[in-house]
């Protein structure tokens, strides 16, 4: 393990300190013969509230770090914690609460459904949770759906947006549910770099305003300056926290 990956891991040193951490986590993906290690034994802690970018270059395991930290994953060997908790001793439908409930996710390609309007993308997760009454959901989703600037497109289809405007419906759903954790794989990856710098800016207001803890990758250097930490990663490894 680097000095600055072990500098990052002795900042928390009780799990429950943290909202998230990785606990010495490799990934090796099997490819034909050949084994692919994506991370190589990676120890991380991100605080409540912050806002990080994991930066790097194509293939670096950015992408690999979410999904492990997003429950959709898992590591090889080392142990992901969330709020104190590792993530192994959880079961498949405990897992799947904890994407539900605790989670948000913004993929790069936006992972819209189609056939839904704005308005019934934003509504799904808590369709799903299926907690809160028809009058209850629509208060919240319209709250979001204003919030991100979209109160005008509620009733279109995701087809008819532009794609600053899907990524705001996706920014929308990944909050509805008031998740603790916002993942965002390279956010702004089919924008043009004003409609990015604007998403980024949406993001970094409701991380100050709600302190929902906020980690997102990118390779985009322009986009980099917005975080107020950034972790840097070349080859599977950690070369800056």
């Amino acid at each position: 393990m680097d000095a600055l990956a072990t500098g990052s891991e002795k900042r928390n040193e009780t799990p429950g300190h943290a909202a998230i951490r990785l606990v010495d986590v490799t990934k090796v993906y099997p490819l034909g013969k050949t084994e692919v290690r994506a991370v190589k034994g990676v120890s991380l802690s991100f605080d409540t509230g912050e806002f990080t970018s994991i930066a790097g270059p194509s293939g670096c395991g950015k992408s690999t770090i979410l999904n492990l930290i997003g429950c959709m994953d898992t590591p090889t060997s080392g142990e992901v914690y969330l709020g104190g908790e590792p993530v192994s001793g959880l079961s498949d439908k405990e897992l799947t609460s904890t994407r539900l409930e605790k989670l948000g996710f913004i993929f790069q390609s936006f992972n819209l459904i189609p056939v839904l309007t704005v308005f019934q993308n934003v509504e799904f997760p808590l369709l799903l949770q299926g907690r809160l009454g028809a009058a209850e959901r629509k208060a919240r989703v319209e709250e979001l759906l204003t919030e991100v600037g979209l109160q005008d497109q509620m009733r279109h289809k995701s087809n008819e947006l532009s794609g600053g405007q899907r990524q705001r419906v996706a920014i929308a759903r990944a909050l509805v549910t008031s998740p603790r954790i916002v993942l965002a794989d390279e956010p702004t990856a089919n924008l043009d770099s004003a409609t990015g710098e604007r998403i980024i800016d949406l993001m970094q207001k409701i991380n100050v305003t709600h302190g929902t803890t906020f980690l997102f990758s990118t390779h985009d250097p322009q986009v980099m300056h917005h975080a107020t930490r950034v972790v840097r990663l070349k080859d599977g490894l950690v070369v800056e926290a």
